[in-house]
């Protein structure tokens, strides 16, 4: 092989390297985005998930505070009844 061919060959293989480092790189960073939109999409999730528990635990409140409405007028009737029953005797 004569010089100018040895030339050709180092060139080949210098291009070819400059071509996998650039595919190299941009497979990476389309990883890189890929990664942060699948963290952005999980964190919505949770945010979801999040405003779905608090709404549940409002509600779960909610009927916590009517049952225990209706058990403080149970023992208002319960405490007359026993009333009631204490004059009979």
């Amino acid at each position: 092989m004569d010089a100018l061919a040895w030339q050709e060959v180092i060139g080949a293989i210098g291009l070819f390297a400059l071509v996998i480092t650039v595919l190299a790189l941009v497979i990476r960073e389309v990883a890189k985005t890929l990664r942060a939109k699948a963290a952005i999409a999980r964190d919505n999730d949770y945010r979801e998930l999040a405003k779905r528990s608090t709404a549940a635990e409002e509600a779960v409140e909610a009927k916590l505070t009517g049952i225990d409405t209706r058990m403080a007028g149970l023992e208002e009737r319960l405490a007359a009844i026993e009333h009631i029953l204490k004059d009979v005797e």
